[in-house]
């Protein structure tokens, strides 16, 4: 088996998430406890008892999902010390910085300083700008294209064949997804979230977070991780914080991550760590013939098999 490990994004939260992995995986309240010292409040709590409002605000939901995640790798290791070594990883937008942490590229504890920070400069922005995100399922994608251009807004998810993302002022966005729906989109629904993520209304949030990654101190990687601004397996390392800069208002090329994964290593197999299962639902709608597996509890934990 080839196994890669993919990362969740901000948006699959649940009040309750990782309860049952911090009382029955050591490992993993390792992870839990590790991030209240780190944060000197409990996200634990947050996680396992919200409330949801709290839960789903940037500020403490990008520090949530991030901790739930490296807590479901952890007790993953745990439980499977032998499994194959991963031959790459990514993570969807929030999820970059758990792939890049488990690869070794800055700690545990530096990665969730960033991942607040970032949450942080992102409910900053979009405070200060009215932006909203639509779905749009069953697009053409020269269609979406166009659109978005007559709008001046942008495409903030290329998620998987046939499901894309918008973002941008809200009443703009509001008008290209009727007008996308009207040439032909299956679905074009406008999203309940705070703000234009990967849009240009999220620039300033990548400036703010400029200064911080530069004082973060890394290693080299132990694997291949893909980022997400250029859909790709990095190439050069030097790049790795740049891109993260510029993910904050780019496009999140999902499609393009899993396809180069599985060009350059000959992945087989994707495992996803941290709530909810959408990443390797957007696995199985790119490419036929890979074994998907989820850790985002104990259950979980047991239905996965190296064979």
């Amino acid at each position: 088996m080839k196994l890669a490990w993919i990362f969740s994004g901000q948006g699959a939260q649940s009040v309750g998430m990782g309860r049952d992995l911090y009382e029955n995986s050591a490992a993993a309240k390792a992870v839990f406890d590790e991030a209240d010292a780190v944060l000197g409040y409990s996200i634990s709590d947050i996680c396992f008892n919200g409330p949801g409002e709290k839960l789903t605000s940037s500020i403490y939901c990008q520090s949530a999902i991030y901790t739930m995640s490296m807590a479901c790798l952890a007790a993953f290791k745990e439980r499977y010390p032998e499994a194959p070594a991963p031959v790459a990883a990514a993570g969807l937008s929030l999820g970059e910085y758990a792939a890049l942490a488990s690869a070794g590229y800055f700690t545990f504890a530096d990665g969730l300083k960033l991942v607040t920070k970032r949450g942080g400069f992102m409910d900053e922005a979009c405070k200060l700008t009215d932006g909203a995100m639509a779905s749009i399922i069953g697009g053409k994608d020269d269609v979406i294209d166009s659109v978005c251009k007559q709008y001046d807004i942008d495409v903030a998810n290329y998620n998987c064949p046939g499901q894309t993302v918008i973002s941008g002022p809200k009443d703009l966005v509001e008008k290209a997804a009727a007008d996308i729906k009207a040439a032909g989109a299956k679905r074009a629904l406008v999203l309940n979230v705070a703000g234009g993520f990967h849009s240009r209304l999220m620039a300033s949030a990548g400036e703010a977070l400029k200064p911080v990654l530069d004082e973060v101190p890394v290693s080299p990687l132990r694997f291949p991780v893909a980022q997400n601004v250029t859909g790709a397996i990095v190439e050069d390392e030097s790049a790795i914080k740049p891109n993260l800069i510029t993910q904050v208002a780019g496009s999140v090329r999902w499609e393009g991550c899993v396809r180069d994964i599985i060009a350059k290593t000959g992945a087989d197999a994707f495992i996803e760590f941290g709530p909810g299962n959408v990443l390797t639902g957007l696995v199985r709608r790119t490419v036929a013939d890979v074994k998907l597996f989820n850790v985002s509890c104990m259950d979980e934990l047991d239905k996965f098999s190296a064979e």
